[in-house]
């Protein structure tokens, strides 16, 4: 399984609702640093499967959640759990530190 296409449309039910943890990763297709992070976003999705959610958000599409959420630089990568934002990252990370934020 990799990682779900997050929308304003299902960001309540797939991150808010969620009863694992979640990663969000902030993004456009146009960010060289969040092209290079890509693989080990989808990496971790396969990963912790079941463990945890892994998703994306294009900041081109999805400009309100950009905006909701304050992210002014991309990648942000950020986790939530129970429906609440318990940590931030923004540039391209390892994927041992991306996993550290899921536990």
């Amino acid at each position: 399984m990799s990682e779900l296409t997050i929308t304003k449309a299902n960001f309540e039910q797939e991150i808010l609702n969620a009863s694992l943890p979640c990663l969000v990763d902030f993004w456009a297709p146009w960010c060289m640093p969040c092209r290079m992070i890509a693989p080990i976003v989808e990496e971790i999705a396969e990963e912790t499967a079941g463990k945890a959610v892994v998703g994306k958000i294009n900041v081109d599409d999805e400009g309100d959640l950009a905006m909701q959420f304050g992210v002014a630089s991309i990648p942000t990568l950020i986790v939530f759990k129970g429906g609440k934002e318990v940590k931030r990252v923004v540039g391209v990370q390892s994927k041992a530190a991306l996993l550290s934020l899921l536990d």
